[in-house]
């Protein structure tokens, strides 16, 4: 495991050694990520403009999850959906895949991942295959070496989200699974958490929802620049309770659960597939490709208003006030308390992540 002090010695030499290369002007300033697929077995990651177009279109080995730019540079990390045993480094370019990670034996990639602030580190979501347990990966940035790792203070890590001081926080899912199949091993026994990590990897707040609730297994973040977090969640218990699948967390305090209407409750089928603020942060959605739905909230946590559309997964922040989303049948939408409006559509059935470049 790095050391405070190896750790930082580590990422100054990075910066001081940062070769330039093309910013994300280069390539039509991209505004988001989104992994998807085009035919029976082709997989590829677009770049799109604010509009939904597409400006580039890089070719995957097999089916992408989530992705996460380069703060400067245009260069983008495709990560394979759980458990993974690839990420690419593209640039966005050229279309090159400048460099093939994989993750040391015996650990698997979980499917998203973030970068330090000045870019010089990326951080991968990852479990040791055979217990599940959660680490963040630590690759320099310029060459994509490994240069250690933390442990995420939980089971099955997913999502990530870093703050603007360095701390990163982390869903740990509390699933365990068989590293081969994704067989779902300790249902019974689920203890999901929210870890908040010091800028130096050390586990400095644990948030845990009550024991009646940890069969929700906390999956997805967004991060507001006031620091509140939401959160997004998969409930693994009875199907026929109707549970919160969204929360909001500021560190130091306690969660807010968001509950949705009654006549809604059920709607999302007890799963949150993606979660935003507004561009404004006016609001806060979850989506649900099983439920075929996107259910907003105020900022403060009240239902405003839900929209209809199947298989409806990626959601990032619009560029003004709203949502931009993307379905599985090549749709991208503008989301916002009016309703959905068509952007543009693609041969490409979208995954469930939209990732916002910047």
């Amino acid at each position: 495991m790095a050391t405070r002090r190896s750790f930082l010695a580590g990422v100054g030499a990075v910066a001081a050694g940062v070769v330039p290369r093309l910013g994300w002007a280069s390539v039509g300033d991209p505004a988001l990520i989104a992994a998807g697929k085009t035919g029976k077995e082709s997989y590829v990651l677009h770049g799109l403009d604010a509009a939904g177009e597409s400006l580039f279109q890089i070719p995957l080995p097999a089916r992408g999850h989530a992705a996460c730019a380069h703060p400067t540079r245009a260069e983008a990390v495709g990560f394979a959906r759980r458990p993974g045993t690839f990420a690419l480094v593209i640039d966005c370019g050229t279309g090159r895949v400048a460099h093939h990670l994989t993750p040391p034996e015996g650990s698997q990639f979980n499917g998203h991942g973030a970068y330090s602030a000045d870019g010089s580190v990326l951080m991968t979501s990852e479990v040791v295959a055979e217990t599940s347990e959660g680490r963040v990966g630590l690759w320099e940035a310029d060459g994509y070496r490994r240069i250690g790792e933390w442990a995420t203070g939980g089971i099955g890590p997913h999502d990530m989200k870093r703050f603007a001081d360095g701390r990163l926080a982390v869903a740990n899912g509390g699933i365990a699974t068989d590293p081969t199949d994704r067989t779902k091993l300790n249902i019974g026994q689920m203890r999901p958490n929210l870890t908040l990590l010091d800028a130096a990897g050390a586990i400095s707040e644990v948030m845990e929802l009550d024991a009646e609730l940890w069969p929700n297994s906390i999956r997805h973040l967004a991060l507001a620049a006031d620091g509140t977090l939401a959160f997004a969640m998969q409930w693994e218990g009875d199907p026929a309770a109707d549970v919160p699948l969204l929360g909001l967390w500021r560190p130091g305090a306690s969660p807010r659960l968001c509950e949705a209407r009654p006549e809604e409750a059920g709607l999302m089928k007890g799963y949150a597939g993606s979660v935003a603020f507004s561009g404004d942060e006016g609001r806060v959605a979850i989506t649900s490709p099983k439920g075929g739905a996107v259910m907003i909230f105020d900022a403060a946590g009240a239902p405003v208003v839900t929209h209809r559309r199947a298989d409806l997964c990626g959601l990032t922040p619009a560029l003004g006030a709203g949502f931009t989303a993307t379905d599985g049948q090549g749709a991208v939408w503008s989301c916002a308390d009016a309703g959905l409006e068509l952007a543009a559509r693609h041969a490409t059935q979208w995954d469930n992540h939209l990732i916002r470049i910047g």
